[in-house]
């Protein structure tokens, strides 16, 4: 007998990210609603991690753009809202590789003295 858990995960709705984006599963843990889920990623992650991450993600941008913008946040099923994590992680990451060099800022702030306040600009 499936527990619940296996049961919401059978079936084709239960893909983890759509069809053509398969390849880019073993970076799940990447897929964070969050930006606070995100810098914190970022900041406990291993810059080994984290090029992988951008070295199999980055590439394959030219792909997933086009392919996100045929959704709104109202209509993108689960899997297409991972990919989408997938890809504010990459904006998350990607001064980490191409700048920095290392998960941190160099001579920056303290990345936890940020607080996101997003909710009382509207």
């Amino acid at each position: 007998m499936e527990s619940k858990s296996e049961e919401k995960l059978s079936g084709p709705a239960a893909r983890l990210l759509p069809e053509q984006f398969q390849d880019l599963a073993p970076f799940l843990e990447w897929a964070l609603a969050t930006e606070p889920e995100r810098s914190a990623k970022r900041q406990a992650s291993p810059m080994e991690e984290i090029n992988a991450f951008y070295q199999a993600i980055f590439p394959r941008m030219k792909d997933i753009l086009p392919f996100l913008e045929r959704f709104t946040p109202e209509n993108a099923p689960d899997d297409v809202q991972r990919l989408f994590h997938l890809t504010l992680s990459l904006a998350e990451i990607a001064p980490a590789v191409e700048n920095y060099g290392q998960p941190s800022v160099v001579d920056g702030y303290d990345v936890t003295r940020f607080v996101e306040n997003h909710e009382q600009l509207k």
